[in-house]
């Protein structure tokens, strides 16, 4: 009787924390966005017909592990012809990308880069249900806590009336629009330009642009500043120093010092502004000095290779090729 006892212990512990079934966490979420006050038939509305994704598992667990280089990826995100369009819609929308700029302090090139380097100028925005894609993320389990948080606040959207739910689409993690911003990014930083009552970053190049613009002001950019410059170093540098840490953030003429140079190996501006050393591949990649609007890049997407991306792209089209 012992054993009998503590195997049913056992079988009721066990039917106490068995994961729920999809159909049985799609209620609880329901339940949910009722106790936090959205209205019975929007929720019944929003989640009619969610379902199970396992395509959208598959891609969040098979992410690429491939280890680019520098070099092949800034060949694959920033190709001639990229550069080429970039130039001609900078032309095409000066007009109302010289607005965004003088409202927020952001320079177009910049604005631009980010636009083509998330959705290559909004040709590439995602297809996927951003609700179903959020409800399948959660329940899977192993960020739950995120894709929980970004779900309601795609409720949150969908309820202020910025898209349809039909339109609500994005990338299969959530990611929506021209910006590629998630839900939370949506409402900290999306921006309606053009006054019609939507912030509309899916069809609007109004409020894609102010909203990328919007996103870099709040997180510190500088007008004054570019991003940064690939750089030469004299040999037998020290590379402790190198790295976004804020301890490691020196002024220019310290670098001087310290044997940086330009990249065609002239010395450095006499300016007194302080840069971070960052070397994507490592000691025999590229170098380059990088500035605070760098480090604002990085709060867009903490990939150093995807900071270095947006910003060549903005030199090449300063460049003008």
């Amino acid at each position: 009787m012992k054993y009998n006892y503590f195997f049913l212990l056992f079988l009721v512990s066990q039917s106490l924390f068995a994961k729920p079934t999809f159909e049985e966490y799609l209620i609880d979420l329901k339940v949910e966005a009722a106790e936090r006050g959205y209205a019975s038939h929007f929720v019944e509305k929003v989640f009619s017909g969610v379902t199970y994704r396992k395509k959208t598992v598959t891609a969040d667990k098979n992410q690429p592990e491939t280890k680019l280089t520098l070099d092949t990826y800034l060949a694959t995100r920033v190709p001639d012809w990229k550069v080429k369009k970039a130039i001609n819609l900078m032309a095409q929308n000066w007009d109302l990308l010289d607005r965004v700029e003088k409202q927020f302090g952001v320079q177009k090139r910049f604005i631009v880069a980010l636009w083509g380097n998330e959705s290559n100028f909004g040709r590439f925005m995602g297809k996927h249900s951003v609700i179903n894609s959020l409800v399948t993320l959660a329940y899977e389990g192993r960020r739950e806590t995120l894709f929980k948080k970004q779900l309601f606040a795609a409720l949150k959207i969908l309820q202020q009336g910025h898209i349809e739910l039909e339109d609500f689409v994005g990338s299969w993690a959530g990611a929506m629009g021209q910006s590629q911003f998630m839900p939370t990014s949506f409402l900290d930083y999306a921006i309606d330009f053009n006054n019609d009552g939507r912030k509309d970053i899916w069809n609007n190049k109004a409020d894609v642009f102010a909203s990328i613009a919007n996103f870099l002001k709040k997180e510190g950019w500088s007008s004054d500043l570019t991003w940064g410059r690939q750089v030469s170093l004299l040999e037998n540098f020290v590379f402790s120093v190198v790295g976004l840490h804020p301890a490691n953030k020196r002024l220019l003429a310290d670098w001087q010092d310290m044997g940086v140079r330009r990249y065609d190996g002239q010395d450095l501006p006499k300016v007194p502004i302080k840069a971070s050393l960052i070397n994507p591949d490592g000691e025999q990649g590229r170098i380059y000095l990088v500035y605070e609007n760098f480090h604002t890049l990085m709060k867009w997407n903490r990939s150093s290779y995807f900071g270095v991306s947006v910003s060549y792209l903005s030199d090449r089209i300063k460049k003008g090729s």
